[in-house]
């Protein structure tokens, strides 16, 4: 593996009771790469992302962060995740706290920075998603654009290694949810290490590395967003793309 490999998915299988989600899904992502995972519901991609953070651990295979298997039962389970940020569809934000105490609490509490230092963090995560005007409101108090905004700060401010994001865009009302793409562009351009699983395919064409089909828990076709849109080679891939078109429109930007 050369220096430059964030992170590696080697072979990976889960199994939920009898009902095999994931079926030996392998890919590497390298620094400052944007991969993009698609595909129809049900297909695994989010059970992906839980087996990476170890919140779902794969049954077998291995993942590998810069090196270090989070799969080893011996592994430091805790120190690795905090070097992987995750988006999630829902905001889960502490409701009781304002935003910039919400972006500051990891760095605090994870990773033992002082209050000050913090704070200085939250507040550059926040100016970077464009919401320090809104640093000092609750959760209660934000459109659901903003409350993923303060999220994906939240995860900037722990400068993970790679931030994994889950549908971030789901959960959002249709006006709100060029905001939240537009700072993940933003995030994409500074060269932040992302591995995104959506269907918003004006995202992916602008800012993806790469990106993989997956369908029923494997990988069934991956290639540069000029290949996807130039015409995916899989019957499979083509005709989720055509039906992603006639719901969202061309994927121009």
């Amino acid at each position: 593996m050369d220096m430059s490999t964030v992170l590696e998915v080697i072979d990976v299988w889960k199994s939920f009771d009898t009902l095999e989600v994931l079926k030996g899904i392998s890919f590497e992502v390298n620094e400052g790469e944007v991969k993009v995972i698609f595909g129809p519901s049900g297909s695994g991609k989010s059970t992906l992302l839980r087996c990476i953070n170890m919140l779902d651990p794969p049954h077998q295979g291995e993942i590998l962060l810069r090196g270090e298997s989070l799969t080893d039962p011996s592994a430091d389970i805790n120190k690795l995740r905090s070097r992987i940020g995750m988006v999630f569809q829902s905001f889960n934000l502490f409701a009781h706290m304002k935003a910039i105490d919400n972006v500051a609490i990891g760095p605090r509490k994870v990773l033992g920075l002082s209050k000050e230092d913090a704070l200085n963090r939250a507040a550059a995560a926040l100016e970077l998603v464009k919401m320090s005007d809104r640093s000092h409101h609750y959760p209660a108090e934000l459109s659901g654009g903003q409350q993923q905004r303060v999220g994906i700060a939240r995860a900037m401010a722990m400068e993970p290694d790679v931030i994994l994001f889950d549908e971030p865009t789901s959960a959002l009302d249709p006006e709100l949810i060029g905001e939240v793409l537009q700072v993940m562009l933003d995030i994409a351009k500074t060269g932040t290490t992302m591995v995104v699983v959506t269907h918003e395919m004006g995202f992916a064409r602008a800012v993806a590395s790469e990106m993989i089909f997956m369908d029923e828990g494997v990988i069934v076709e991956r290639g540069t967003p000029q290949h996807f849109f130039a015409g995916a080679e899989s019957p499979r891939a083509m005709k989720f793309l055509q039906r992603l078109e006639v719901l969202y429109g061309q994927a121009d930007e």
